[in-house]
């Protein structure tokens, strides 16, 4: 009787109504030695659109690098071959944030927005302001399948140096390192701001500082599909880089952080009341537990005039595994359920690390992420309850 009460309670507290896991990007395969970070977005006619950066002579994050996408029709059971969607030549492409514009009455059939970042140097020598990392976006009418030219928006979205514009420019405040979420974009579906599109992001700034101190995390956005882009308020919190971001009731944002210091093992958090142009307040969610890894936060539907939020991370303090699906029914605030996704046997060595998320059904839920020491990027579905 105690054996089938422990059962049951550890059913109760972490629930495991997940399927068996599909391999999408396996590493040393498709010309590529490595594939990482994952990205993933539902198109209108219910095809998943899985990305990732394929870099090809290794696993560094920098080099010869493009993004991949997949393919798959039938709710993630089977995948296409790998397709290159973007590119910068022997260099890096990458950081890959889909999004689908769905209120451009332009494109009545909706539009995939590619954001992504190239960049001409190793990250570390960018922060010293030895290098560039630009922003781009590419667009696709037919759900991926064609893509327009690529659109250079770094001058909107980006603050580099530039003396030979204003000489006047106080180095020490420039803009260096500069990366998109990583994981999937998101578009404003209510509220004064409907039909923003916005972009979860991170820059250094200045003279590089000890255990990242100089990294804040910021977002950029679009009211009018594209054409223009701003700059939102940048995190107060020193340190706050990879960054998410999902809708919470009455057309506000929650945005969703690392915290590259490691000195607090939990996610920063950030509430914006308009659209994420300024944040309201920001904190660190000790309910996140992170072990100073990526994460993914998506709006999945509606409890009453709350929105419920899916969020997934590595939710150990001391290493990359633990990959835990929570759901909040009250727009961030509290994490009622949790799914335990995947989990190292073994202590293996970042076991699970980066993962995206995308709503498959009512209450279903796709996590695309990283397993088993970076060895390949995987799919699993989740049914979620939502009582």
């Amino acid at each position: 009787m105690k054996i089938i009460k422990l059962i049951l309670f550890v059913f109760f507290i972490f629930p495991t109504a997940s399927r068996a896991q599909t391999p999408v990007f396996v590493s040393g395969t498709e010309g590529y030695k490595s594939f990482r970070i994952p990205a993933i977005v539902r198109t209108p006619n219910g095809d998943l659109l899985a990305f990732a950066e394929g870099r090809v002579a290794g696993s560094g994050d920098f080099g010869d690098i493009d993004i991949v996408m997949k393919r798959s029709k039938d709710k993630g059971k089977t995948w296409s071959a790998s397709k290159v969607v973007a590119g910068y030549d022997s260099l890096q492409a990458g950081n890959a944030a889909p999004v689908m514009d769905l209120t451009d009455p332009a494109f009545p059939k909706g539009r995939l927005f590619l954001f992504y970042n190239t960049g001409n140097n190793h990250e570390g020598e960018v922060r010293k302001g030895k290098g560039l990392r630009e922003v781009w976006y590419k667009t696709s009418t037919d759900a991926g399948l064609n893509w327009s030219d690529p659109v250079n928006i770094t001058t909107q979205v980006h603050k580099p140096n530039q003396p030979q514009i204003n000489p006047a420019y106080n180095f020490s405040e420039d803009w260096r390192s500069y990366a998109n979420t990583p994981g999937h974009g998101m578009q404003l579906t209510e509220g004064t701001n409907r039909g923003r599109i916005y972009i979860a992001a991170n820059h250094s700034q200045g003279n590089s500082k000890p255990k990242g101190a100089d990294y804040q995390a910021h977002g950029y956005f679009s009211d009018d599909h594209g054409k223009t882009f701003k700059i939102s308020e940048t995190i107060s919190i020193e340190g706050s880089n990879e960054s998410t971001a999902a809708e919470i009731s009455g057309g506000g944002i929650m945005f969703n952080a690392r915290n590259q210091k490691g000195d607090v093992r939990a996610r920063i958090v950030a509430v914006s009341k308009d659209g994420g142009v300024k944040w309201d307040t920001t904190y660190f969610d000790h309910n996140l537990p992170d072990p100073v890894c990526e994460g993914s936060i998506l709006t999945i539907g509606k409890n009453k005039k709350k929105n419920i939020l899916a969020f997934s991370n590595a939710a150990d303090t001391q290493k990359r595994d633990n990959l835990t699906l929570r759901i909040s029914f009250d727009d961030g605030k509290t994490w009622k359920k949790q799914y335990i996704i995947d989990k190292s046997r073994n202590g293996e060595k970042d076991y699970t690390a980066y993962s995206d998320i995308v709503k498959t059904a009512k209450n279903s839920i796709g996590v695309l992420y990283e397993l088993n020491g970076y060895q390949s990027i995987v799919f699993k579905e989740v049914v979620w309850d939502s009582k």
